[in-house]
């Protein structure tokens, strides 16, 4: 008796195939995590501006803010203050865009405010 044994395994195409895959993931992951970092450093610098009580105080406290964290997406005059009871709430909502290849873009929108 012959036993035919079966190979398993992914072949080198298909090795090649997941490679590519996996990078092209890995390039986007590496673009993307500095919006979000950056995202974090907005949302801490709304929190802290909302400890401003008139609007103009507000802007001024988030864009020193802006400036000890270097954030580029938005700026004070971007910022939406509003008043709800006796606590000042700072929103704020911006999109970046990641250019993929060609004519594709991977557009982020983040938004947020503060408690």
């Amino acid at each position: 008796m012959h036993s035919k044994s079966k190979q398993r395994g992914i072949s080198f195409i298909g090795l090649l195939f997941v490679g590519g895959i996996l990078a092209m993931t890995g390039v986007i992951a590496a673009q993307v995590f500095p919006t979000v970092i950056e995202y974090t450093a907005i949302e801490k610098a709304a929190q802290r501006a909302s400890a401003g009580q008139s609007v103009v105080e507000v802007r001024a406290i988030f864009d020193k803010q802006t400036e000890v964290d270097t954030i580029k997406s938005i700026t004070g005059k971007d910022l939406e203050v509003t008043k709800e009871g006796d606590k000042v709430v700072v929103a704020f909502s911006y999109q970046r865009e990641i250019h993929l290849v060609g004519p594709a873009f991977l557009t982020l929108k983040y938004a947020g405010r503060s408690k």
